[in-house]
């Protein structure tokens, strides 16, 4: 084990989008048994730094490995397809047609169940979308990086838009 291998080699997984989240979670508790702070704190100051240098890393990696959207990413940068969601907003008119739709619907939406109704119906398109950014980063032979990339800032775009549906569902419950 290495600092600076990929979060996949650290955790002992092949570079694959599914994975399986129970073998995530044990090679995470495997890890952090090994390098937790506490084990070294007999070994002076030098290897208490290392200890929390690795903890610090291995649940960086168990964070980004265990969100789907956040794996997606890294893999797409692993293989050479950053994501640039800051310089490329570039997306599909049809995505950019569900957007506006959701969008006013949100803004229609007078209360609680309305909101909700959407919430669902998002979360469904968003799992259906994350299936597919699997099928595509996972695909035998030749994955199409750049295609799951531009999946990748699609999903970017539908958390966001989660994340301002729950604030309208707080405020409305407030």
């Amino acid at each position: 084990m290495q600092l600076a291998d990929d979060d996949f080699t650290l955790f002992g997984l092949p570079q694959r989008f599914a994975l399986d989240r129970q073998a995530l979670d044990a090679c995470w508790r495997a890890l952090q048994s090994k390098v937790h702070p506490d084990r070294f704190a007999s070994e002076g100051a030098a290897a208490q730094r290392l200890a929390m240098q690795w903890a610090v890393r291995v649940n960086q990696a168990y964070q980004r490995l265990k969100d789907p959207l956040a794996r997606g990413a890294y893999l797409c940068e692993l293989r050479g397809a950053p994501i640039q969601a800051e310089n490329n907003t570039a997306m599909p008119v049809p995505f950019l047609m569900q957007q506006m739709a959701w969008r006013e619907a949100l803004d229609e939406a007078r209360d609680i169940a309305a909101v909700e109704q959407l919430d669902e119906a998002v979360a469904a398109d968003e799992a259906g979308w994350l299936a597919e950014l699997g099928l595509t980063l996972d695909r035998e032979g030749a994955p199409d990086n750049v295609a799951a990339a531009q999946q990748v800032r699609a999903l970017m775009f539908v958390a966001r838009f989660r994340a301002d549906i729950g604030r309208r569902l707080e405020a409305l419950d407030a």
